[in-house]
């Protein structure tokens, strides 16, 4: 089997900085610019990209499983690709109770783009990890010999290409602090790794439980031999857990939109957002700092 041409998909790398002239961070004495990896790729946005590529790469054409529930970017992602490399993809759904109903919009275009989609019970799900469950969840989709990539695309090698997400902010020696939404972690680890040592990474978790500092440690350990960077988690933005969106953050995002002509994702970049406008307003970047917010996804459909 031969890896597949990512070359060919035309990727926009480095991503771009923009900057944006908001008075909210403006009377603090703050900058804020927009790292736009939103702009990667069409299809594989933001650190779907990142993460997806090198384990694209290591799947060498065998078939690709993967986890996520009813509204995982990474699903989509990982099944866009699928289709513009002709790779085969399955994808492990969280929630049995599913299999019985439509499709909502997000997994009627995983199935558009050719996954697969496999729903399991939620206990089968919490216990994917375990080798005798993954086991038999792959003889049930009858691909023994598939590339199994984690739920979120969160492993070592999606760890050390969101490195490059780092290296690209490293050389903007202006930027003090570096924000982004994280949802399993591995793009954080990754960036982190790739910034310079007077440079931190600021996490908004979007899932609550508290759980994400061990997880990222683990990915970091996996992945480079140890902790690496200066960074931080600020847990009070997740607005109640993944894909809750309560209409105060739906007015934040359109708001925002209104102000600077950037349609906000709300899963995560809306909490990110959120999150960075109250830190400002709490003092917590001292004037004439600049923050660049990762911008890691645009709205679906």
């Amino acid at each position: 089997m031969t890896s597949p041409d990512l070359a060919a998909l035309r990727p926009r790398l480095p991503s771009p900085v923009e900057e944006i002239t908001d008075g909210r961070f403006g009377r603090h004495g703050v900058r804020l610019l927009l790292k736009r990896d939103d702009l990667i790729h069409p299809d594989l946005i933001g650190n779907k990209w990142r993460k997806l590529a090198p384990n694209l790469a290591a799947a060498a054409g065998r078939t690709v499983v993967t986890f996520g529930g009813a509204y995982s970017n990474h699903l989509r992602a990982t099944a866009a690709a699928g289709r513009l490399l002709g790779l085969p993809t399955v994808g492990v759904v969280r929630g049995q109770e599913l299999s019985d109903r439509p499709l909502n919009p997000s997994l009627a275009r995983c199935a558009a783009d050719g996954m697969r989609l496999r729903f399991v019970d939620r206990s089968t799900y919490r216990r994917k990890s375990e080798p005798e469950t993954l086991a038999s969840i792959l003889r049930a989709v009858d691909t023994a010999d598939a590339y199994v990539v984690p739920e979120g695309g969160s492993n070592s090698l999606a760890v050390r290409g969101c490195r490059a997400l780092g290296d690209e902010l490293r050389a903007r020696a202006d930027v003090d602090v570096v924000a982004l939404a994280c949802g399993t972690g591995g793009t954080l680890a990754g960036l982190a790794a790739g910034l310079a040592p007077d440079q931190r990474v600021l996490g908004i978790p979007v899932l609550k439980g508290g759980f994400l500092n061990a997880d990222i440690r683990a990915l970091q350990e996996r992945a480079f031999g140890g902790r690496r960077g200066d960074w931080s988690l600020d847990d009070r933005f997740h607005f109640g857990g993944y894909a809750r969106v309560p209409a105060e953050l739906d007015t934040f995002a359109e708001d925002f939109e209104d102000r600077h002509g950037l349609p906000v994702e709300c899963l995560y970049v809306a909490k990110l957002l959120y999150g960075l406008v109250a830190l400002v307003e709490e003092g917590a970047f001292p004037r004439g700092s600049t923050v660049a917010a990762v911008v890691t996804g645009r709205p679906f459909p």
